[in-house]
């Protein structure tokens, strides 16, 4: 092997960020921390942080988890049921931008997390406070409704924020660093896989009834659905759902079947996203 100098090249710093994505309240919220530390102290932001020496980028994401929700990663691949505290964890995408941080060169590598209604969050770390925060008060409703080209919007309204926040001494909605951005795109990625896998379940709990599936696509997707014909769909689709053998009245009303994920990953045929 030729020589080879790691001084002749600059060095920088590799971080994960997470897009933990919830359904509350019939709401699509996503965890988010104020900072307690600059850059951007006080500033609303994604959960993450360093990747650290001994670490690959899988095991630093499901360490942040941990920390930040409590939740374990579980793996797509093994059969359900799911753990009651596991989470789908998956990379999203890389954010290199020279400038994204002002400390120093920092390349993220954000994840996205689905997990089913969570508890209020425990800030940790450089973080003072932590809440979960419903998707269209952070990225505004064109986002939430599905408008083309949300990750472009949600980056420029990012940017138009920060020029304001400048102006205004800060406003507590808007994201720090390029955080806007990946939280679109985390939601966009989200919006998507739900249409042909068998990923909204990772919304719900390990049993769960139609209607719950079906306020999870609403509130996904940022629309209303037809709960018969939702439900000939979702029923009728194969592997995507199997009986659980008991009923519930959680949701009022008469008692509904329950239901857990099947052992389908794909949907044939897909659950495709209204026109909006």
């Amino acid at each position: 092997m030729p020589p080879y100098d790691p001084s002749a090249f600059p060095p920088f710093a590799v971080t994960v960020d997470l897009v933990v994505l919830t359904v509350r309240r019939h709401a699509l919220c996503t965890l988010v921390v104020r900072r307690g530390e600059a850059p951007y102290q006080g500033r609303w932001a994604l959960p993450g942080g360093f990747v650290r020496a001994e670490e690959d980028l899988g095991a630093a994401a499901a360490r942040e988890l941990v920390e930040e929700t409590g939740l374990c990663a579980h793996d797509p691949a093994a059969p359900p049921p799911v753990p009651s505290n596991g989470a789908h964890l998956e990379q999203l995408a890389t954010y290199g931008a020279p400038d994204r941080d002002p400390r120093m060169r920092v390349v993220s590598v954000a994840h996205l997390a689905l997990a089913p209604d969570l508890p209020a969050p425990r800030a940790g770390g450089d973080a003072n406070s932590a809440r979960w925060a419903p998707v269209e008060e952070l990225l505004g409703e064109d986002v939430i409704a599905g408008a083309a080209g949300s990750a472009d919007a949600a980056g420029s309204a990012g940017d138009a924020g920060d020029a304001e926040d400048e102006e205004k001494g800060g406003g507590p909605e808007t994201l720090a660093f390029d955080h806007a951005r990946i939280l679109a795109d985390g939601v966009e990625r989200a919006r998507s896989k739900i249409e042909y896998s068998s990923l909204a379940t990772a919304f719900c709990p390990p049993e769960f009834t139609v209607g719950e599936l079906r306020r999870v696509y609403e509130a996904v997707w940022g629309v209303s659905l037809d709960p018969r014909n939702f439900h000939r769909k979702v029923t009728g689709t194969p592997g995507f759902l199997v009986p659980a053998g008991g009923t519930t009245t959680r949701q009022g009303g008469r008692p509904a079947q329950l239901f857990r994920a099947g052992g389908a990953t794909l949907l044939n045929p897909p659950m495709l996203r209204p026109e909006v």
